[in-house]
Formats: C-alpha cells, structure tokens, sequence
C-alpha cells in the first residue's frame, strides 16, 4: 500500500517494485497533478496514523481526533515504523524537507514528551531522525531529543559535549 504510494530510490520490502531513477524524480517534481497527488498521499497516511497536516505550506502537524485508537495501532505493530521511515525518505526525494522535519518533530515529541508513542521511539531516534538530509536541521532535532530524553546520560544520537553547546 505505502510502496505504492511512497517510491524510492532504493530497494524496499518488496523486490519486485523497481527503485525510482533520478530521472524519475524530476519528472514528478515537474508535474504539478503528481506532486498534489502525493501530497493527498501523505494526508492519508498521517490520518491512518492519527495525525492531521494543518498547513501543507509549512508541514505543521497536530494529532487528529481518533488519534488515540491510531496511536495504539502504531504502538502495537512495529511494521508501521518501516512505513514511516519509507515516507520519511521519500518526502525528502520530492523535495518537501520541511515535511520530513515536522513528521519528526511530531514523533520525538509524542514519544520523548508526551511518551504516547513508547514503542515507537527507537526507530524515532534511530531511523526517522537519521532521514532528515539538512545537517542543520537535523542537528536540530538530534539536541531537542537530546533535550528530552531521559536518562540523559544514555543518550548515544549525538556527542553530550556539542550537545551541551549547540545553539
């Protein structure tokens, strides 16, 4: 469902499904029906995940009204932490960073703050953070779950000196 929806440039689950070419890519970035149909793709995904896309100009995210039945579905079955990092990497391919940063947020913040997500935090910090392209910004997000992580002391996304100095 998702390897449909979600292409990449890499080999997935399914070997059968042909990694996208950069070729490819342009093509879909040129293509303003291509690039809106993936957006709506994304909208579906976040809401089977209980989440909404408040602005599809910034990428801002909230949680939807069942987000809590959602929650358990992601809390129980690990195999959707495979998904979300697929989608992670694809925004990145179609160029929407700002998304991928916002989805990230989301997920640290539901599973570090309000500890919603508790089986999800692992491929949080060691997957969907690690798909963020931009240094800066995920530097960014490695130091605010750094913030947030407890025990701090075993935090080991990130060197505790430069964390301790990042600004």
């Amino acid at each position: 469902f998702s390897f449909r929806l979600f292409p990449l440039r890499e080999h997935g689950m399914n070997r059968r499904a042909k990694p996208l070419t950069c070729h490819e890519i342009q093509a879909f970035k040129k293509s303003k029906e291509v690039m809106q149909r993936f957006v709506r793709a994304y909208q579906l995904m976040l809401r089977f995940y209980g989440i909404v896309l408040v602005s599809e100009e910034t990428g801002e995210l909230k949680r939807a009204e069942n987000w809590a039945e959602r929650f358990q579905n992601l809390n129980r079955f690990s195999h959707n932490n495979l998904r979300i990092t697929r989608i992670l990497k694809c925004l990145g391919e179609m160029g929407y960073e700002h998304y991928q940063v916002h989805l990230v947020k989301f997920f640290l913040t539901e599973t570090l703050v309000t500890e919603t997500l508790p089986n999800v935090k692992r491929s949080a910090l060691d997957y969907f953070l690690f798909t963020i392209r931009s240094k800066r910004k995920r530097r960014k997000l490695v130091h605010y779950a750094w913030q947030h992580f407890k025990p701090r002391s075993s935090f080991v996304w990130g060197p505790h000196d430069k964390l301790m100095k990042y600004r």
